[in-house]
């Protein structure tokens, strides 16, 4: 038998409105926060590989990537780097094919609003974001070009040949414990306390880095509903907006529990919490004991 718990909060936030942001408040240090967040399907909708490999005709991503992910030939999201290097169908691609495959995805409402209220603080607290991600920087760079800057990105670092334009090697794979590295870096440089991080995330690929986090007394939040990260994230929050992702930093960390605050934190950046169902989810799975299975075959067989 097993058994998995996960607590999810579902909004629908429509508004792409801008307006005048709450400053923070007077009086005191503000408490700095690291806020780190995976990119595909995260901030975004769409998976690097799955937009490049339509970009260039190229059939079959999906299936190529299951055939990665069972074989464990690769760290887990780092499938997209692998066929980079080793599928000659992908030796084609160049640095402006990233770029262009980074302009064309489509990225979650609200993300430059969010980025704007992060940096101006809430309450007393700051929040310096940063985003690590298994995609190649330059995919994440243009997806998110005048929304964060490119020096608060840490994807997959490339090399590039610089005759013919090919990927020649990789300099660093931001996947699996690729992440944890990646954080532990942003979190000595910034000299945040492991239990002022605050790591955002969707799939398997971010299970290293959530363990890594829950152990360290930081905090975590799964976007979706991936079996592997639900049951390990603190909260799971399921939303096609960027700021749905602020509902468990304001009750969980910074806590906040009038609901009409946070409303009224949502209106003044142009938005409306039009749907907030909280449900609590026990899935289980349930198997016949040994003694049961003999049984009913027994009966069968007398039958």
């Amino acid at each position: 038998m097993s058994i998995a718990v996960t607590q999810s909060d579902r909004f629908h936030l429509d508004s792409d409105a801008r307006s005048e942001l709450p400053e923070p408040a007077k009086g005191g240090r503000a408490k700095h926060y690291l806020l780190a967040s995976d990119f595909d399907q995260t901030l975004s909708f769409n998976d690097s590989g799955e937009v490049l490999s339509e970009m260039l005709g190229l059939p079959d991503f999906e299936r190529k990537v299951k055939g990665l992910a069972s074989s464990h030939l690769v760290q887990q999201g780092g499938e997209l780097t692998y066929l980079l290097l080793h599928d000659p169908d992908y030796r084609q691609v160049r640095r402006e094919h990233l770029v262009e495959a980074g302009r064309r995805i489509r990225l979650k409402k609200n993300l430059a609003p969010l980025m704007d209220l992060l940096d101006r603080g809430i309450d007393g607290h700051r929040f310096t974001f940063y985003v690590v991600s298994a995609s190649p920087e330059e995919v994440v760079r243009s997806a998110l070009e005048g929304i964060v800057p490119a020096d608060r990105i840490f994807g997959t670092r490339l090399n590039f040949d610089p005759d013919s334009g090919e990927i020649s090697s990789v300099a660093q794979l931001t996947a699996g414990y690729g992440k944890v590295t990646a954080l532990d870096e942003l979190q000595s440089q910034l000299g945040v306390s492991w239990d002022r991080i605050v790591y955002v995330g969707d799939g398997s690929s971010d299970v290293h880095v959530m363990l890594h986090v829950n152990r360290c007394d930081g905090y975590t939040i799964a976007v979706s509903e991936n079996q592997h990260l639900a049951p390990i994230a603190r909260r799971t929050v399921l939303s096609d907006n960027a700021f749905s992702v602020l509902i468990p930093i304001l009750e969980d960390v910074m806590g906040w529990t009038d609901r009409t605050k946070i409303r009224e934190l949502f209106e003044a950046s142009g938005l409306d919490v039009q749907g907030w169902e909280k449900s609590q989810v026990d899935r289980l799975t349930i198997l016949p004991t040994d003694a049961d299975t003999r049984d009913a075959s027994s009966a069968a067989a007398a039958s």
